[in-house]
């Protein structure tokens, strides 16, 4: 069961179901089902109806906002036959800072003599253009994205919003631009095309990377956190914890290795593409 936040745009509604068919080719062994939290039918509540036992539910979200706090915890509480454990948002993880690179590579930012990205006299800065939301918690999770992003380019990087926070990535470029810095690049946080991501592009950048999309890197950051969950869930059990319905919060960590899947467990991803500020 994989849920994502929902877009209008087709073509985002296609990356995300790309983006999980990916996760399902990397483990086939474990069960990956589809819903959405917004706009997109089926809905995280529609499905969580059909399903009984033991389920993990992975946020495709870069942040982990009102939909990770609030909206998928009541969808829980609401569907009492399902133990679930919800993992971490994707976001901030040091896979996604070298995804976010390789997409501003892609798009054309400059590379030194080396070959790294950001560097030269002066370096190159980027800003790095996330959703944006109402709820803090997302928008700290930027910064810190930001922060590793700018660790692994080695050049200045801006947190930006496209909604709900400030500065906009139109501001962070102009505030740039003024400060002497000719090409400035936007990285595009986002998952999928759709509103934001055309908003980004529109923003003054020299380059604008595309969305994550529903690269390999991005499939293997979702195992991790299934994983991750699974694990935690597991020795919460051994501690005669009980049934887990918490947001997991154990460090960031890479991929893991295939594990084999409980029996009857299904996972889910909850996933972001949508237009709402208030989940991000």
């Amino acid at each position: 069961m994989a849920v994502a936040h929902g877009t209008r745009d087709p073509e985002g509604v296609r990356t995300t179901e790309q983006l999980v068919d990916r996760v399902r080719k990397l483990r086939p062994e474990v069960r990956v089902e589809l819903c959405y939290l917004d706009i997109v039918t089926p809905s995280l509540p529609e499905l969580l109806a059909t399903l009984s036992g033991e389920a993990v539910l992975v946020p495709l979200l870069l942040g982990a906002g009102y939909h990770v706090h609030v909206d998928i915890p009541e969808a829980l509480a609401a569907a009492p036959q399902l133990r679930a454990t919800v993992a971490r948002a994707l976001g901030p993880d040091p896979a996604l800072a070298r995804l976010l690179r390789r997409r501003l590579v892609e798009a054309g930012l400059r590379r030194d003599e080396d070959g790294r990205t950001g560097l030269g006299e002066p370096a190159q800065p980027v800003v790095l253009a996330a959703a944006g939301s109402t709820d803090a918690r997302a928008n700290a999770d930027t910064v810190r994205m930001a922060a590793l992003l700018a660790e692994e380019l080695a050049a200045p990087v801006v947190p930006a919003y496209l909604c709900a926070g400030s500065p906009t990535p139109a501001e962070a470029v102009a505030a740039l631009r003024a400060a002497g810095h000719e090409d400035v690049a936007i990285a595009g946080y986002l998952l999928s095309p759709g509103y934001f991501a055309r908003k980004a592009t529109r923003a003054g950048g020299t380059v604008v990377s595309r969305p994550l999309g529903s690269a390999d890197e991005l499939a293997r950051l979702v195992l991790a956190r299934y994983d991750e969950a699974g694990a935690g869930a597991g020795a919460g059990a051994g501690a005669g914890s009980g049934a887990g319905r918490g947001v997991g919060a154990g460090p960031v960590s890479p991929p893991l290795p295939a594990a084999e899947a409980s029996e009857g467990q299904a996972a889910v991803a909850v996933g972001g593409g949508g237009r709402s500020a208030r989940g991000m």
